[in-house]
């Protein structure tokens, strides 16, 4: 009869780990969250990456199962799904527009928007005008932040 060897499958990735194998879900890459994305969906990390790279300094890395775009805070982030990219962007304002699939709360002057990416030729606007609000949020003001999230929620 084969011996079993000890260990056990991590709660969060799902991956087998031996006893006494070093594991840390937490920290990964880009490039492993991103590998087993179809052709379509790597373009589009890609687009999307440009863009948000042209915008100016800020930190891009890899934390769980997303890739976070931040300055002084978290602007938006990619969640890479089998079939689509999550991409959720943080504004000052509720924004309705057909390709935002969903609106959350995120703070007291934030709203996390949440677009489903499916391929390149998406990243473009208003996607692409939204992500640059959401980088040069953190520019303004507090203020002024809650003002127009005062206004974006009466529209």
């Amino acid at each position: 009869m084969a011996k079993k060897t000890a260990g056990h499958q991590c709660f969060h990735c799902k991956q087998w780990v031996e006893h006494g194998e070093a594991h840390d879900c937490w920290t990964t890459t880009e490039a492993a969250l991103t590998e087993g994305l179809s052709e379509d969906l790597q373009d589009a990390y890609g687009r999307l990456r440009e863009t948000a790279v042209e915008f100016g300094d800020q930190r891009i890395y890899a934390s769980h199962s997303s890739i976070m775009f931040s300055r002084k805070a978290c602007h938006f982030f990619v969640r890479p799904k089998r079939t689509y990219l999550e991409l959720v962007i943080f504004l000052g304002r509720t924004v309705r527009a057909p390709q935002i699939k969903k609106v959350v709360a995120s703070s007291r002057s934030k709203r996390a928007h949440i677009v489903h990416i499916t391929h390149r030729d998406q990243v473009e606007a208003p996607i692409t005008d939204w992500m640059r609000q959401a980088y040069e949020l953190q520019d303004a003001p507090a203020a002024r932040n809650r003002k127009l999230l005062k206004r974006g929620s009466r529209r």
